[in-house]
């Protein structure tokens, strides 16, 4: 079974049982400040986990593409990727373990669907603790299923308990693994017993409880499921593989760089590793290139990690021998293997080439200053009697010059010096502690702050958008927002710097709607509808698909000024925005501005 065979099954088995099949979502969140990346399937669906309803119902299912940052060193063995694909099933206060549990292990076991083998899988729950039970119920359902006993283990909340925050939603979860050690599994083993021959498929994670603080969870009253299916992982094991680098997601991205190096994969455990980094980073690389809301490379943010993709993989070709511009040409296979299932590849396909090629040369340009750099070093570093140059010094040329470790120590051996080698470590270390904050305790899906400031905010970029199009014209189309409690953000394509006039006249707008205390109104009707109805609907792509249409003005159908597709939270009308200043208009990134603004006052959210 293929990737592509896979995510669609998936999707129709969930359709058969009553689940609405939804799009996927950005890889740039929306309004979400506390992540930079979709790090999960579940992340974009946290409105409607909280409580908000969903236009498509109570039982959904989709597949989504996520970035995970916080192993990119880690990539380069045969199973860590910063890309990756989650097929999800979700309920909405619809059905709860019993229900989950048994559609999970149908779509594994059933020869109609995946047709593993039951006695290569186990299990893990809840363990209990102080706060909660342990988890009989799940494990109850999973052996109505057939799942022996010693194929259960029990696990702390470390392992088999999922919390949105601090506070708030959160409950245990049941994490399915598959053996991928030799033979068959021992008498007694399971994840608890020998976590080295089992590998983690499937999690369902059931919202029970309401963390009220540290010691008291209260039931909930609408519980919900939130499931997450590896795709890469699964592909592999239906397929036999040791290792997802050699199923069909990667193998046409493999012999195109054997194609460039004349280097058969499978050869050197050394050169493997450095082949399935460029697989990975440029499979990422295309996927935030060409997504809806795709960034640029750039020193901060999203854009940081994609430049880290880039010039990581530019390394490792180096490595490989490649000594001149290809990772546009590792670009081309992955369009076409993804771009059926992302036809958004396709339309920003031109992009990708372009960014790709720019930060490539870009960077060996960058190559170039940092072997100047340490020429200027060098009469210095003679003076040192120990030959050594210092891990501040070489971590100082990676991160400030882009140098890599490898190209000083290299440098540096042909001058009779050495590098301190775990001093740059603990450096890199540093500097990893604090890029990582972003995502610390995420792993499972960040979560919007979402506040009465954050949603008057979100408002204003609805007004924002139109006072834009009214202004500079119908070529504005937003790329991206940012919002938390202090600012806005919003990134919309335009090619050139507004004038202060222009700038001026579109704050003036946005303050006028204000001003008018225009209601905002929601409908629920299906894309094709809304775009008849004249919404902007930027980031949906089934047709059919049932959406929330928010509408600003007198009257939805005959007299309003804003109609979106959207899912983020809104006043319900606009003189509860307040004063709206536009602080910064700027360049974000080739063809795409960025206006800074803050909203200041308004009439509270329940007036």
């Amino acid at each position: 079974m293929t990737a592509n065979e896979l995510r669609s099954k998936y999707i129709e088995f969930f359709k058969s049982k009553n689940h609405a099949e939804i799009s996927g979502q950005s890889l740039i969140p929306e309004n979400d400040p506390s992540v930079l990346f979709t790090m999960a399937g579940m992340h974009p669906l946290v409105p409607y986990l909280l409580g908000e309803k969903h236009p498509a119902g109570t039982r959904l299912t989709d597949y989504q593409k996520c970035i995970r940052t916080g192993d990119i060193d880690e990539v380069g063995d045969p199973s860590h990727l910063t890309c990756f694909e989650m097929l999800g099933n979700w309920s909405l206060g619809d059905y709860f373990k019993k229900e989950s549990i048994a559609f999970s292990y149908e779509f594994l076991t059933s020869p109609q669907w995946l047709a593993l083998d039951p006695k290569m899988i186990s299990v893990t729950v809840f363990a209990g603790d102080e706060n909660a039970p342990r988890d009989e119920e799940a494990a109850g359902y999973w052996k109505e299923n057939g799942i022996p006993e010693d194929k259960i283990a029990y696990l702390p909340a470390s392992d088999n308990w999922w919390a949105a925050g601090p506070t708030g939603p959160c409950g245990p979860d049941t994490e399915i693994f598959y053996w991928v050690g030799e033979g068959l599994p021992p008498v007694g083993s399971n994840k608890g017993t020998d976590s080295t021959n089992w590998m983690e498929i499937w999690n369902n994670v059931f919202m029970q409880y309401n963390r009220v603080d540290e010691k008291t969870l209260l039931p909930l009253e609408k519980k919900n499921v939130d499931t997450g299916m590896g795709l890469e992982r699964t592909n592999c094991i239906l397929q036999g593989k040791k290792s997802v680098y050699l199923t069909e997601v990667f193998q046409p991205i493999i012999a195109e760089i054997e194609k460039l190096t004349s280097y058969k994969y499978g050869s050197d455990e050394e050169k493997d590793k450095s082949v399935r980094i460029i697989a990975d980073h440029i499979r990422a690389s295309v996927f935030i290139l060409g997504d809806q809301r795709g960034v640029s490379p750039s020193n901060v943010g999203a854009g940081y990690v994609l430049r880290r993709l880039i010039r990581r993989s530019v390394r490792h070709g180096l490595k490989l021998g490649i000594d001149r511009g290809f990772l546009s040409e590792l670009a081309v296979s992955v369009i076409e293997n993804f771009k059926n299932a992302y036809p958004e590849l396709t339309d920003n396909a031109e992009k990708i080439h372009k960014e790709l090629t720019a930060e490539e040369n870009k960077f060996r340009d960058t190559l170039k200053k940092g072997e100047a750099e340490f020429q200027k070093l060098l009469p210095n570093l003679m003076k040192n009697p120990k030959k050594e140059i210092s891990g501040k010094v070489a971590f100082r040329l990676y991160d400030t010059f882009g140098y890599p470790l490898e190209l000083t120590q290299e440098l540096g051996a042909e001058h009779g010096f050495t590098v301190d080698v775990e001093g740059f470590k603990e450096a890199e270390k540093k500097h990893q502690e604090a890029s990582k904050s972003l995502d610390a305790g995420k792993a499972k899906g960040g979560l919007a702050e979402q506040t009465d400031v954050t949603t008057k905010y979100h408002t204003a970029t609805h007004l924002l958008q139109q006072a834009l199009v009214d202004v500079l014209g119908n070529q504005v189309a937003q790329k991206g927002s940012n919002i938390d409690n202090e600012r806005m953000r919003f990134d919309f394509t335009f090619e050139r710097p507004m004038t202060p006039e222009e700038v001026k006249k579109v704050e003036d707008i946005v303050n006028q709607k204000i001003k008018e205390d225009l209601p905002v109104t929601m409908e629920i009707m299906t894309v094709q509808e809304a775009v008849d109805q004249g919404a902007r609907a930027l980031f949906t792509n089934k047709y059919g698909e049932s959406v929330k249409v928010y509408t600003i003005g007198r009257d939805p159908k005959t007299d309003w000024f804003s109609k979106e597709v959207c899912g983020g939270p809104h006043v319900q009308h606009t003189a509860q925005i307040g004063d709206f200043k536009i602080v910064k208009e700027q360049s974000s990134s080739a063809g795409v501005r960025r206006i800074r603004a803050v909203i200041s006052g308004g009439l509270p959210l329940d007036s």
